[in-house]
């Protein structure tokens, strides 16, 4: 299996997301939103972490409220957006967030995948039940052009553990830190 790699521009997609919107009103105020990946990346210094789903335990103990935490610092290193992408639906990044209390990382859904296989990171995980997720990972992107790829160890479909050892936040400021 292969992804992308360093120097290679991201997958050009269209994401579909939700925004508050109060016109809309009624208990459900959000309507969609088309985002392309150059209204994410064109022109911006971008850290991107994948994960295999909201609301699962690595992912909602550590990763993402690791780089929520964390993200001052990444702004102060340059770092316009810090984004969390998931194979997951708006309506459940959105409710993940609201659980988490997350306040700066962008959640941004992945809802078909289609990020997620434009990077070569689309995984078969039906063996714990998720269907096609994505492997877990970040990276920085600049203008659209991936300038450092973290990917977890042992990437497989079907793979019996979930490595959560190098798409930490700490890992990618170190490497802003020390580049």
């Amino acid at each position: 299996m292969n992804y992308l790699k360093e120097g290679d521009k991201v997958p050009q997609v269209t994401f579909k997301t939700r925004v508050r919107d109060e016109s809309v009103g009624g208990d459900n105020p959000f309507r969609w939103q088309d985002l392309t990946t150059d209204d994410i990346f064109k022109g911006k210094k971008v850290v991107l972490f994948g994960l295999p789903g909201a609301f699962t335990p690595t992912c909602s103990s550590t990763h993402a409220p690791g780089y929520d935490a964390k993200y001052e610092e990444f702004k102060a290193l340059g770092v316009d957006e810090v984004i969390c992408l998931s194979v997951n639906d708006a309506f459940v990044m959105y409710q993940w967030k609201q659980k988490l209390g997350l306040a700066h990382v962008f959640m941004l859904p992945d809802g078909n995948g289609d990020f997620t296989k434009g990077m070569g990171m689309l995984v078969d995980k039906s063996n714990l039940g998720f269907g096609h997720r994505s492997w877990r990972y970040s990276m920085l992107v600049e203008d659209g052009v991936i300038k450092k790829l973290f990917a977890e160890p042992g990437f497989m479909d079907l793979c019996p553990t979930d490595p959560f050892e190098v798409s930490d936040a700490d890992t990618i400021l170190n490497y802003l830190k020390t580049n």
